[in-house]
């Protein structure tokens, strides 16, 4: 980068999703957050993915998706349940 280019830096909202333009922005938010309390709750309770999807009675695929944030296919009543 040369001495004479300018970076624009543009602050950005509380939700992510909606900065990125996600018509669904509010409902990734929200599931975005009961993924993370499910990661943490996992963590917590030193479960392995294997173990807590024994405990949630879901495959251990799905776990794995959610705790990487890969939530698309789950829906928000599913994470509210797990």
């Amino acid at each position: 980068m040369s001495q004479n280019s300018h970076i624009t830096i543009e602050e950005g909202s509380t939700n992510v999703y909606a900065d990125l333009g996600y018509a669904d922005a509010a409902e990734m938010q929200r599931k975005s957050q009961l993924a993370a309390e499910i990661a943490c709750a996992i963590k917590a309770r030193r479960l392995t993915q294997q173990g807590a999807a024994a405990l949630l009675e879901i495959d251990q695929s799905k776990i794995s998706r959610i705790t990487r944030g890969q939530f698309r296919g789950v829906s928000e009543a599913k994470l509210l349940e797990l």
